[in-house]
């Protein structure tokens, strides 16, 4: 792909102003806005298509027992406090062997990984409005289609189902799908409720802001200022923690509906991960990240259920080939990240427990 470059199609949202809004201040922006508001309302439609996809039949299938409100119980997590964690990141040794997770995958009637994804993070996960609602692509659904090939011999052998930054953990808790591939922060909390592989990418979070505007970053100049952030996020724990005074009750299902909200005036400034916010800037040329740097070190992983250790050690052993081989890794940062992120000296060395 060349430089960043905005997409050029007509916003068809449907937000609506909220009571603090500025209107003309949003639509004046939206004019000069392309794909973003469009991206968001293809999203939400075909969002609606793929979470109701019939379940896969079979005696093995993700699902069949979960529901709303086990998984609204299940998302509850205490806090871990730090002496009781250390390094995350951390996770189980790779291992060739498939073990009984992947068997009951094998066994269903369809013979497909179900995972589960985001649909609108521009180079991530998405569907690029030019195109239609056509096929998702991104950094995320390249890896997603690695683990298919090499666990179960064919590329398309997945199932894509778009889960909501804070239906992440529930969605594998309640059998959804059997792993999470969208830009999921391994951190303290979410490892007592779900398994992560190794890391495949380093990032941190970040204040994403119009070029325009008086804020410097993480800073007091957030003070009094409206931020909004993903709800379940590691953005929103940060404000939580730490929130210079700024506002910070604005929190939405998927981060790129705090892109929505800034561009209509409804919030002063987003926080979320650099590696989106850096996306999310190319879309948009009068936003820019704000501060010279993240002010967290964080780490993505493939996020499985608890017990499912043979399939975490199966996706470690795809990462490690991912890793090292010249058309995996590198080749899909080249491909979709390189842009917006500039060079990387590569993905993060794994870390093991044992």
């Amino acid at each position: 792909m060349g430089g960043a470059r905005t997409m050029r199609t007509r916003p068809g949202g449907t937000e609506q102003h909220g009571a603090g809004a500025h209107p003309r201040r949003g639509l004046a922006a939206l004019r000069g806005w392309g794909g973003v508001a469009s991206m968001a309302l293809a999203c939400l439609l075909a969002t609606a298509l793929i979470l109701a996809l019939p379940q896969l039949r079979g005696d093995n299938d993700p699902g069949k027992d979960g529901g709303s409100d086990a998984a609204d119980r299940l998302t509850q997590a205490a806090p871990a406090r730090a002496d009781e964690c250390q390094a995350p990141e951390r996770s189980l040794r790779p291992a060739t062997k498939d073990g009984p997770t992947i068997e009951k995958i094998k066994q269903r009637k369809v013979k497909k990984l179900v995972v589960g994804v985001d649909q609108n993070s521009y180079r991530w996960g998405y569907r690029d409005p030019n195109k239609g609602v056509g096929k998702l692509e991104g950094f995320d659904i390249d890896l997603a289609h690695e683990i298919a090939e090499k666990l179960l011999g064919d590329r398309d052998a997945v199932v894509f189902r778009a889960i909501p930054t804070n239906q992440r953990v529930p969605a594998i808790q309640s059998g959804q799908v059997d792993m999470v591939v969208r830009t999921m922060t391994v951190n303290c909390d979410r490892i007592k409720d779900v398994a992560f592989s190794t890391a495949y990418f380093e990032t941190g979070q970040q204040v994403l802001a119009p070029k325009t505007s008086d804020i410097t970053g993480y800073d007091d100049s957030l003070k009094g200022k409206k931020v909004c952030s993903a709800a379940g996020s590691t953005a929103e724990t940060a404000l939580k923690e730490k929130s210079f005074g700024a506002d910070i009750r604005t929190t939405v299902p998927n981060q790129l509906d705090c892109l929505v909200r800034l561009q209509l005036g409804e919030v002063d400034a987003v926080v979320t991960d650099s590696a989106l916010a850096a996306g999310q800037a190319a879309q948009d040329p009068t936003v820019e990240l704000k501060g010279d740097k993240p002010f967290t070190t964080e780490y993505y992983g493939v996020a499985m259920k608890k017990d499912a250790d043979d399939l975490v050690r199966r996706v470690n052993d795809v990462l490690d080939d991912f890793r090292k081989d010249k058309d995996g890794w590198r080749a899909s940062y080249d491909r979709w990240l390189a842009d917006d992120l500039g060079d990387s000296a590569g993905p993060p060395k794994p870390k093991y427990k044992d």
